[in-house]
């Protein structure tokens, strides 16, 4: 069985994405929810970035994690949807073996990315709330950039190791992958090689990652909470929350996601998918908004920059 998966898996050229198992005529209702949902994905991230880079108020630690928020949901949603659209019009919905490995590749990278930037986030409001007198000495630029690079750090070693333990199992079963993407979950059902090693060491990966993330938002939280209570008036208490009502609801829609994804039984693969897409489309196009909808500084930083174009586009006619 072994040297029947071995050889079965030198030959593999490419796999078959199943996507969602709907009837034929539903696939253009899915391809113009996906392009409808992607198309906001762009306009709403690139259009935060845009505005934190070009706002000078808006120069702070707490918009430059964001704008890399921003430029990180961009790109994993980018490594998903344009194949995802291409395969609901395409018979074979094929995908290359080295496509297939970068895109898992990418997604690994970009997502575990986004779980250490959320906890940096905590930490940043942690610091702001509870210290912040000492606010512009403690996050200076330097510190800011290492914390961003490390969550890069952490993103890429993580998704090394996931990539090439993946990737160095027998695929003898079937190559049609159960998903829309390449997926660890769906990779496994279609290995021959025997899964509990591979299974024990992602259970530990995923505990490194997810683990420390969670304790750091929650700790920051505690602690904010608790600072926050000792504010007398309601105005100071309803400010100090406002700034972290947004990273809370972008922490929420991210992590429930998630955990419902992964606590899915595999007896339901579509309820599994629906997760899924949940967390790699749904969740970047809503982020912008959570920011946009709950932060002051955003809306008047985007109402002041539509009135510039405006104006601009006002004197261009006359």
């Amino acid at each position: 069985m072994g040297d029947r998966g071995t050889s079965n898996y030198s030959e593999a050229t490419d796999f078959i994405l199943a996507g969602f198992r709907v009837r034929p005529e539903l696939h253009i209702l899915l391809f113009l929810l996906f392009l409808l949902i992607y198309t906001m994905i762009l306009l709403g991230n690139v259009g935060m970035m845009v505005i934190i880079m070009t706002d000078p108020r808006l120069n702070t630690p707490m918009y430059f994690f964001l704008g890399n928020l921003s430029f990180i949901d961009v790109f994993y949603s980018s490594v998903i949807a344009p194949k995802a659209m291409s395969n609901f019009w395409s018979e074979s919905k094929s995908i290359s073996f080295a496509g297939c490995i970068s895109q898992f590749f990418l997604f690994a990278l970009f997502i575990v990315t986004e779980g250490f930037l959320l906890a940096v986030m905590a930490y940043d409001r942690f610091i702001a709330i509870c210290n912040p007198l000492l606010y512009s000495v403690q996050m200076s630029t330097h510190l800011c950039v290492q914390l961003v690079a490390g969550s890069y750090f952490f993103g890429c070693i993580s998704s090394v190791l996931q990539t090439s333990m993946t990737f160095t199992l027998s695929f003898c079963a079937s190559r049609t992958i159960d998903h829309f993407y390449c997926d660890d979950r769906p990779l496994q059902k279609i290995s021959c090689s025997n899964l509990y090693v591979h299974k024990l060491i992602s259970f530990f990966l995923c505990s490194i990652i997810i683990l420390p993330t969670i304790i750091i938002i929650i700790v920051s939280y505690i602690y904010i909470v608790s600072t926050v209570l000792k504010i007398r008036s309601t105005e100071g208490r309803k400010k100090a929350f406002s700034t972290c009502t947004s990273h809370l609801g972008v922490v929420s829609v991210l992590y429930g996601a998630v955990f419902f994804m992964y606590l899915t039984p595999d007896t339901f693969p579509e309820l599994s998918k629906v997760a899924s897409l949940c967390y790699t489309l749904v969740t970047p196009m809503l982020n912008p908004l959570i920011y946009s909808l709950r932060n002051k500084d955003v809306k008047e930083a985007l109402r002041k920059s539509l009135e510039k174009r405006y104006l601009n586009s006002t004197f261009t006619v006359m």
